[in-house]
């Protein structure tokens, strides 16, 4: 006797009910999530740069769900403490995180941290970026990027750069104009981003990468030249300077970036939820005028753009890393 199209095994509609259970039990969460406060962990000391950030996400999301978003400062090991507590959270949805920069660098320069940036995480999106720009002291003979090139590639050693440290953006932003231009613009690293800003200001170095919150004031009195945005696109506060791309030295960006993660395995109702939140909040004028008076620029992206970005972001400071032997402080 032939069997029947709609037969099922009892083994196979068992398996088929519980699929229908499993969509349904989601359903239901997602109809009722969230109904209390949820946590977002930050890494980074109170009044850090991640702050202004954290603030105005969890502002709006508490208006945007209904529910209290309390700012968490987990700080410690260069990020890494905060990260391993979202990593180790529950997945249900009441804990997300915001994670950057240093993350990438440590997971592409440390061989042990306690958790697998991608492969522990869900990410969401980007929701900030502070872009840099390349600048020299004016008293540097050149007055393009083309110039400062062929200026440091007749002259090697004789030109230096600022950084905030050792392993950090400054610092990999002077390397990877190096490895790019074919350059040996020698590493002067810094206490801190302020006192290598200092250090470009009174003319102590020659050239920095420096982020445009600090560049820019120093631009406008003529204290600092700019020479291209290390971005893709050019800045609004600068929209005469070209970008490293269209000053010919296509490849040189770097930026600060700050996004949103939860634990791999929050229930993807909860992630398609906060995705929606945070493309709603990257559309509101008044959030985007908040970042602005940090420096910073609204961002979004879907998931699998925020997924590729983070392994092509630590395959690019794993590479400057390796050319010019960069290690962890």
């Amino acid at each position: 006797m032939p069997v029947r199209p709609w037969f099922r095994s009892g083994r196979v509609a068992a398996a088929s009910l519980a699929g229908v259970g499993l969509v349904l039990a989601q359903s239901a969460f997602a109809q009722k999530w969230p109904e209390r406060p949820i946590r977002l962990i930050v890494p980074f000391v109170v009044g850090g740069s991640y702050d202004p950030v954290a603030r105005v996400v969890s502002h709006y999301l508490s208006e945007d769900f209904g529910q209290q978003i309390i700012v968490d400062n987990r700080p410690g090991a260069s990020g890494m403490i905060g990260a391993d507590i979202l990593a180790r959270s529950n997945p249900d949805g009441y804990t997300i995180g915001m994670l950057g920069n240093n993350h990438t660098i440590i997971s592409a320069l440390r061989d042990k941290i306690p958790y697998d940036l991608l492969k522990d995480f869900a990410p969401i999106s980007r929701v900030g970026v502070v872009d840099n720009a390349v600048v020299v002291h004016p008293s540097v003979p050149a007055k393009t990027l083309a110039e400062f090139v062929a200026l440091a590639r007749a002259n090697p050693g004789k030109f230096n750069y600022g950084s905030g440290g050792a392993a950090g953006t400054t610092h990999f932003g002077g390397e990877l104009f190096n490895s790019l231009a074919g350059t040996k613009v020698v590493h002067v690293p810094y206490k801190g981003g302020g006192s290598a800003v200092a250090g470009i200001v009174a003319g102590e170095v020659h050239m920095m990468v420096m982020n445009m919150i600090n560049a820019d004031p120093h631009m406008r009195n003529g204290r600092l030249r700019g020479l291209a945005i290390a971005a893709k696109q050019r800045h609004p506060l600068a929209p005469n300077m070209p970008t490293t791309a269209e000053a010919g030295l296509p490849g040189l960006e770097m930026s600060q970036w700050y996004g949103v993660l939860t634990p791999v395995r929050t229930p993807k109702t909860v992630l398609a939820n906060l995705g929606v939140a945070l493309q709603k909040l990257s559309g509101r004028e008044d959030a985007r005028a908040k970042m602005a008076t940090q420096g910073i620029a609204m961002y979004f992206e879907s998931p699998g753009e925020f997924a590729k970005f983070l392994r092509e972001d630590i395959e690019l400071y794993r590479r400057v890393g390796r050319e010019a032997n960069i290690r962890p402080d």
